[in-house]
């Protein structure tokens, strides 16, 4: 590590002011595109209300679209709702996340105080009652006093759904071990159809469908399993979809749960296993890469091989996303470039979680302007 003289130091402190980038990073992250390309109904919304967020299995496709309007119209215009709405205020929100986040616990932290409300963060399970022994039903009931809305990541699987028996309140799934990452999924779809808005009519043109390669295991990945959960619910939009793995590290078939692939092929979802990334990338229009998997109180590494770079054969206007944080997976050497959508991802996530939140507390009425 090389560390600057006092001489240097002093010379350099002039120098260190940033150059705004201004919203878009890479990626035309303005999405008035999307927004003109879905029709309003507020209807569809009304399903969020008094409801948990356990996995993108409950959801139905028309309110699922309906969740990316709204984003949608909250990333246009952020501050009609920062500024002048604040449909949240004299709400709050418990964050409590028992597994390390940045992106995530901040998006939702940061979703819920744009929007003006409040919130309450747990970031160590030691802190609370569970410490002593508390059950997370005992929990859940303190919880419904003290918060309008939940916030949970927590490596044991089954505590969301315990968590649910007892609360009066909705709570979301941030993560649960190797199972779902609900909200993480509608960010990723979020993201394309900003890109391709016309992914988003009912009806897709062959021509204009994408062909996805997914770097990941669909049993060990939450982000990977909550993705394809999420694609299976609008496959009329890929012509196919291509899971990449690393054949010396995983068999073909050691990559799904019992079940977990026909489920998938049975809602229409077109899949190809590919163990060769460098042949697979001239003919994938988005590439979604992940290499950590959250496996009781630790993480596994998965995907070594595996390496993107800005050298690859990319199609022209390909883009790669990574739910992050990233490893050697994703060279920074790809973070200039126009495939760089996964900071836009990033950013959108929390107009995404900002769309959720409002319809999950019902507070939906204050930002349509059709219900």
């Amino acid at each position: 590590m090389t560390i600057l003289s006092p001489e240097k130091r002093s010379d350099s402190a002039a120098a260190l002011r940033f150059r705004p980038l201004g919203p878009d990073i890479y990626g035309a992250t303005q999405p008035q595109a999307l927004l003109s390309s879905i029709q309003e109904d507020g209807e569809a919304l009304q399903d969020l209300c008094d409801q948990h967020v356990v996995s993108i299995r409950q959801f139905r496709p028309e309110t699922l679209l309906q969740l990316f309007r709204l984003a949608a119209k909250f990333e246009s215009n952020p501050n009609r709702y920062i500024t002048h709405n604040t449909p949240l205020k004299g709400k709050i929100l418990i964050n409590a996340f028992y597994e390390p986040s940045t992106r995530t616990r901040l998006s939702f932290d940061s979703a819920w105080h744009r929007l003006g409300g409040d919130s309450i963060n747990i970031t160590d399970r030691s802190s609370t009652g569970i410490a002593k022994g508390e059950s997370l039903m005992d929990i859940a009931h303190m919880f419904n006093n003290y918060g309008d809305c939940v916030v949970l990541r927590d490596n044991h699987a089954e505590a969301v759904y315990q968590m649910t028996e007892g609360l009066h309140i909705p709570i979301i799934n941030a993560g649960n071990g190797i199972d779902q990452h609900p909200t993480q999924a509608m960010a990723d779809l979020f993201t394309i159809l900003k890109w391709r808005p016309a992914l988003a009519s009912p009806e897709v043109e062959a021509s204009h469908k994408v062909r996805i390669g997914i770097v990941g295991l669909p049993n060990r990945m939450r982000t990977v399993r909550s993705l394809l959960h999420i694609l299976a619910k609008f496959p009329y939009i890929t012509s196919e979809v291509v899971i990449i793995h690393d054949h010396q590290a995983h068999k073909s078939t050691d990559l799904f749960d019992p079940g977990q692939l026909e489920e998938l092929q049975e809602a229409g979802l077109n899949l190809r296993l590919s163990t060769n990334l460098h042949a697979e990338i001239p003919n994938l229009d988005v590439i979604y890469i992940n290499a950590i998997a959250w496996v009781g109180d630790g993480y596994e590494v998965h995907g070594s091989s595996f390496r993107l770079t800005r050298d690859l054969p990319y199609k022209q206007d390909a883009i790669v996303l990574h739910p992050l944080a990233r490893g050697p997976e994703l060279s920074t050497c790809m973070d200039d470039t126009s495939h760089n959508w996964y900071f836009s991802q990033a950013r959108g996530a929390v107009f995404l979680r900002m769309a959720l939140l409002t319809c999950l507390v019902n507070r939906t009425d204050r930002v349509m302007d059709v219900i």
